[in-house]
């Protein structure tokens, strides 16, 4: 049995807002913060990590501009905008309401 994690739909939006929260990254480096954080329970494949970031691009929710990542390659780096600072907050809410509903109905027997 694998200890890594499917995620719910919607769910990767949310996790790259709040990985981005500090500032831009590229994208091989959000999927890296994302293993990190998780403790490798989430691993994001480029087949769902790209058009997620071109989703919450063309919502206005992320810029991107081009820069040299570590390893001195020419990098897309995403950055917040002031829409997706605020989108994060709305959805980092609704996830938190949603969590104590469920935990309240998988803890009555």
């Amino acid at each position: 049995m694998s200890d890594r994690l499917d995620l719910p739909q919607g769910t990767l939006d949310l996790l790259i807002l709040k990985t981005l929260a500090p500032g831009p990254q590229h994208g091989w480096a959000i999927s890296q913060r994302l293993q990190q954080v998780s403790k490798d329970a989430v691993e994001v494949q480029q087949g769902s990590l790209y058009p997620a970031l071109h989703r919450l691009e063309r919502r206005g929710l992320v810029k991107t501009e081009w820069g040299a990542s570590d390893n001195n390659r020419r990098a897309k780096y995403y950055q917040l905008t002031r829409a997706g600072r605020k989108q994060l907050e709305v959805e980092r809410d609704n996830w938190q309401r949603l969590a104590a509903v469920m935990a309240a109905v998988l803890e009555t027997s």
